[in-house]
């Protein structure tokens, strides 16, 4: 029975685990915290339950996928959401209500984009396109190198080509006049951790995803069941965790890794590793590769980090669903600087979400558990946060004003995690929430690949490398690493 070491108890990481073993593997895991999951994590404060980081998912068939592959029943209980989420401009008091029926959501576009259903179908249609003839030859596939990508990427219908260099919002403006409709539509770019003017257009399949395919979905119990499921699995399996163990250097022999060193100078062996640490930094942090210098990481396209408050709420909010977007009214000028800028944003926009409209386990009777996520610049960009505290007010005081609800005077708990924390916490390098982000020049084969190139027993699973970040990505990218390995050894 071959011995395999995972490092890094993110999805990514269990789910290389759970399929591993089930091929008769012997794991061991070794994690660097306290606690597995990664940034799929929780946080517990006085009778509050917060998922610490994704709060919904999609393509939620790549669950089932895994358990099935690995011989078990899926454990994980679901809820689709509808509506999906709300939408919050400046200066107008209702939300947008986003639903998966074409038919209501053009009945709430019916003033602003009056032939909303025709447009959104054409536009849905090329979409679903671009999912379906790149998921198996692109998304779903190994490469050996970029020559083995271009040959599979030819393979994809010539009629996308052009959509692979046309921007996002590009394509959005040729399909709507509505600016209300072009910003809503284009949020999923923020799902990359990017803005749609630097995401490609050809991700235009991830609207159709959400609108289409599979919906969004929640978990009953919170995102942490994810977690807290597969453990048990691997605990049945006798797959070992050790916590508390952060791998800070290696030792190699003849192309092969012999073994990694541990902060407190113990040495992990065994035949095969899987890296489930970013696939970019740790090459250059840990394994000092050339390729991947401070230099040349710096100089890579990271997506955007995430600036999050946990609050925990006295009283109930009526007025306000699940799901929750807050923007302003200058979305182009605000997205073309948020990458850049050196200083905290002065109209922030957000994202929140109140688990506890729908789950009253997360929040004591009689309260409410939010959870608030700011997109921000990466410590390249922004390297304090000196002004956490005065920044999370802001983003307070004007949730409160828009929800017609006190939160200040509520607030039972409060937790701020800044750039710097998820840095610390998680090894997101520069305190990137989401790895590397999804540019032509960071996709498929240029992306890291999950084969490291000196190390013939060394693997990689997560954001950073092949397919790409989002929970079912990272599934995936567990698949994809197992395969190899299954392949080669």
């Amino acid at each position: 029975m071959k011995e395999v070491i995972i490092v890094g108890s993110g999805l990514g990481g269990l789910s290389a685990a759970l399929r591993l073993s089930s091929k008769g593997y012997k794991v061991k895991i070794l994690e660097k915290n306290s606690t597995a999951g990664g940034r799929l994590n929780q946080i517990k404060e006085k009778g509050f339950t917060f998922d610490s980081g994704p709060s919904f998912m999609s393509m939620t068939y790549e669950f089932d996928n895994l358990f099935k592959e690995c011989g078990v029943e899926n454990p994980i209980k679901l809820k689709a959401l509808d509506p999906l989420y709300e939408v919050y401009f400046e200066g107008r008091q209702e939300p947008y209500r986003i639903w998966k029926d074409l038919d209501k959501l053009a009945g709430e576009f019916a003033e602003i984009e009056p032939d909303f259903k025709i447009k959104a179908e054409k536009y849905l249609k090329r979409a679903s396109e671009f999912f379906h003839d790149t998921e198996d030859k692109v998304v779903k596939s190994n490469f050996n190198g970029l020559a083995d990508y271009f040959i599979k990427i030819s393979r994809v219908p010539l009629k996308h080509l052009p959509y692979l260099r046309k921007k996002l919002w590009t394509l959005l403006s040729e399909t709507f006049d509505s600016q209300v409709v072009k910003v809503i539509f284009s949020l999923v770019a923020f799902f990359l951790g990017s803005t749609p003017f630097k995401t490609p257009s050809i991700y235009s399949l991830l609207n159709y995803t959400e609108f289409i395919h599979n919906g969004y979905w929640r978990v009953e119990g919170g995102m942490y069941m994810i977690v807290e499921e597969i453990l048990k699995i691997l605990k049945d399996r006798g797959v070992e965790i050790i916590y508390n163990t952060e791998v800070s250097d290696y030792y190699d022999s003849e192309g092969s890794l012999k073994y990694f060193l541990d902060k407190k100078g113990n040495h992990w062996i065994a035949d095969l590793y899987v890296v489930n640490a970013d696939a970019a930094s740790f090459r250059g942090m840990i394994l000092n590769r050339k390729k991947y210098s401070d230099t040349r990481l710096d100089n890579m396209d990271w997506s955007l980090a995430p600036f999050t408050i946990y609050l925990g709420v006295k009283g109930k909010i009526k007025s306000m669903y699940h799901h929750n977007y807050f923007l302003g009214n200058d979305f182009i000028k605000y997205a073309d600087k948020i990458f850049i800028t050196s200083e905290s944003p002065s109209n922030p926009y957000y994202y929140v979400n109140m688990p506890s409209y729908h789950d009253t386990e997360c929040a004591p009777e009689g309260c409410e558990n939010l959870f608030i996520l700011c997109p921000v610049p990466d410590l390249r960009f922004k390297d304090h946060w000196n002004d956490r505290e005065e920044f999370a007010d802001r983003i307070i005081q004007d949730l409160s004003d828009r929800i017609s609800f006190n939160l200040k005077d509520n607030l039972l708990v409060k937790k701020i995690m800044s750039p710097l924390e998820w840095e610390s916490e998680y090894n997101l390098y520069k305190g990137s929430g989401l790895g590397l982000s999804h540019g032509m020049n960071q996709i498929g084969g240029f992306r890291p690949s999950n084969k490291d190139e000196e190390f013939s027993n060394l693997y990689y699973v997560g954001a950073s490398t092949v397919p790409g970040t989002g929970l079912p990505m990272v599934l995936i990218s567990s698949k994809l690493a197992t395969e190899r390995i299954i392949h080669e050894h």
